[in-house]
């Protein structure tokens, strides 16, 4: 029988706690007979999770958890912290999640036909507006600094719709809001190991005070060879496999023959980690733990594979910083047939000075050598050593021509030697060594 602890406890009397609760440090401390300090941190634990959101000077709201296909979506809290700003009235709705944000730079009879429930109306100072949007179930962003009404903030509190104020001009304001769901957008493309777990499939262990023959008997079973160990808590000690009991008596304790303090995963590691941590290690089965250590499930090495191939295979919705550098470079073949790309450098890949920002020279290489690697090998891959030579600087506008050439290419390693040169002059050489993830 698992004992909660103290941290667990007020998680889950967080999570029972209804939308749009305000919770405090000092209750819950007094509430749940706690230190101030043990709610803090749990308090703060639960933000991390997306059961709560903390906003200055108004507190921390209970809110909806947001699951992976909408966490693009923003609640009127996180707006407030986006875009620095300040709430006037409708605390209560801050829990609330936006639809969508119109800008009201119309006249206010346009303004109206498009105004709905859910929206959030980016305004000035316009007293009229401010009012109609509420009226019609939208909250109300101001920019500019300006503050509202009293008969407005009081029509905030009763419709429990946020009023929010804010020193930003409306134009920064909206791309604020953009970026925020722009980078969701690209979180929600990334494969966690979350995503894997199954809560309806509990993970089957052995415990630490379990004999040898428990383990014959969970292989007849399952028919797998491996498991994690948990003590009376269900806080992960190792992992056993079908090597560990081998030559040991059927009455031996299983703690005396596995494999102590196993490599482990967080349900928030993204899958291609795990997937680089299982061929590097060379492992089949990595444990899934809490911040407690307690074990929530397995993931096995066919199944990150699975998944990872899957992703590859949905449409993209976000760009991340290697693709937008290498957006630019296209895809030529020389004469000897070899695979090069070429583009320019624009002004945003340079440093100070003007010239090409060695960060962005090592984005271009590491990137030319992945895409010349998957022309002869299907899977995914991470980077695992980069030896960069730069021999001049490479001025703005300049062109470049990447060669990459394959000089090793394994199961599990590949090498790629990379030639960047500028007007048929060399400005660096790198070596690429890449892990390899087979399918």
């Amino acid at each position: 029988m698992q004992v909660a602890t103290k941290h667990e406890k007020i998680l889950e009397y967080i999570e029972n706690l209804e939308i749009g609760h305000k919770i405090s440090v000092r209750r819950i401390a007094r509430e749940l007979g706690v230190s101030e300090g043990t709610a803090y941190r749990a308090i703060k634990d639960g933000e991390n999770q997306g059961l709560v959101s903390t906003v200055e000077r108004v507190g921390t709201v209970r809110i909806e958890k947001k699951h992976r296909s909408k966490i693009e979506r923003l609640t009127f809290a996180e707006v407030v912290n986006i875009v620095d700003g300040q709430v006037l009235g409708g605390s209560a709705g801050l829990h609330k999640t936006l639809n969508r944000f119109l800008i009201g730079a119309m006249k206010l009879e346009a303004m109206i036909r498009y105004v709905e429930p859910g929206q959030l109306m980016i305004v000035g100072n316009r007293d009229n507006a401010h009012r109609i949007s509420l009226e019609r179930g939208a909250a109300v962003l101001i920019t500019g600094g300006f503050d509202a009404t009293e008969e407005v903030k009081q029509l905030a509190d009763q419709l429990e719709l946020p009023v929010i104020s804010c020193s930003y001009d409306t134009f920064t304001v909206a791309a604020m809001i953009n970026r925020a769901i722009y980078d969701r957008l690209i979180k929600k493309e990334i494969l966690l190991v979350e995503d894997m777990l199954n809560p309806e499939q509990p993970p089957v262990f052995l415990k630490l005070d379990d004999r040898v023959e428990s383990f014959h008997t969970s292989v007849r079973e399952t028919k797998h060879s491996r498991y994690p160990v948990v003590d009376d808590k269900g806080r992960l000690h190792g992992m056993v496999t079908a090597k560990d009991v081998v030559g040991h008596a059927f009455d031996e304790r299983i703690e005396r023959v596995m494999t102590k303090n196993p490599i482990t995963v967080t349900p928030k590691t993204s899958l291609a980690t795990a997937a680089h941590e299982m061929v590097w290690e060379g492992i089949e089965l990595l444990p899934v733990v809490n911040q407690q250590h307690l074990l929530l499930g397995v993931i096995s090495r066919q199944d990150v594979i699975k998944s990872l191939q899957y992703m590859q295979k949905q449409p993209q919705m976000g760009e991340t910083i290697n693709d937008l550098v290498f957006k630019g470079f296209d895809e030529v073949k020389e004469k000897n047939g070899e695979l090069s790309f070429q583009g320019m450098v624009a002004p945003q890949m340079t440093d100070p000075l003007g010239n090409l920002s060695t960060g962005v020279l090592t984005t271009l290489i590491t990137e030319a050598a992945h895409r010349r690697l998957r022309k002869q090998h299907r899977g995914d891959m991470v980077t695992d050593n980069l030896t960069l030579y730069t021999l001049k600087p490479v001025q703005l506008e300049r062109k470049l021509l990447i060669r990459p050439q394959v000089i090793e290419l394994g199961r599990r390693v590949g090498k790629v030697e990379v030639e960047v040169s500028e007007d048929g002059h060399v400005v660096a050489k790198a070596l690429v060594t890449a892990q390899l993830i087979e399918r």
